[in-house]
């Protein structure tokens, strides 16, 4: 499957690259493939094999028209179609890399309770790139379930700054 997904990768970095809204559309998969990996119900029906390839590729139409670059909505429809939308997060995940491999960079996939400004954006991306040496691209997605801070992976490095995490270190130190 991982060849399969750096081909769907490699294709696509070739499509968005001739677009001068590259960034904007690299981060509309992102966003979309986090939602996916979130909603079980959403990744079922775009998965299901007894659901006309058209249909399911209207699905992601209907959601994702007049919200997203039409690049995206023709590459998500793509694999949707071609029965891949499970594998559409290590599709986009395979993406970013290259992406960030090519501007000498890492990503940081950051959860947070909250959308940041850019300005807050900005100033983590610093952080993390003190924090870990490496010059660092922030993909934020808004996660509810974080409850306040926020979590930040990069590569194998988890740095966890939420609540629920220093609360947990309150109990354990009492």
């Amino acid at each position: 499957m991982a060849d399969r997904s750096d081909a769907y990768a490699s294709a696509f970095l070739a499509v968005i690259s001739a677009e001068d809204s590259l960034g904007e559309v690299e981060d509309e998969l992102f966003r979309f493939a986090r939602i996916l990996e979130g909603n079980d119900e959403l990744l079922e029906t775009l998965s299901d094999p007894h659901i006309e390839p058209a249909r399911r590729q209207q699905i992601v139409t209907d959601l994702l028209e007049g919200k997203a670059q039409p690049t995206t909505v023709n590459l998500v429809g793509l694999v949707v179609g071609n029965g891949r939308a499970r594998e559409l997060p290590a599709i986009v995940d395979t993406l970013v890399g290259l992406r960030a491999a090519s501007r000498e960079s890492a990503v940081a996939r950051v959860r947070s309770a909250v959308a940041l400004s850019d300005e807050q954006t900005s100033r983590l991306a610093e952080a993390l790139a003190r924090a870990t040496g490496k010059n660092v691209e922030v993909k934020v997605v808004v996660d509810p379930t974080v409850q306040g801070g926020l979590v930040a992976e990069v590569g194998d490095t988890v740095l966890d700054g939420t609540v629920r995490r220093r609360l947990e270190q309150l109990r354990a130190a009492f």
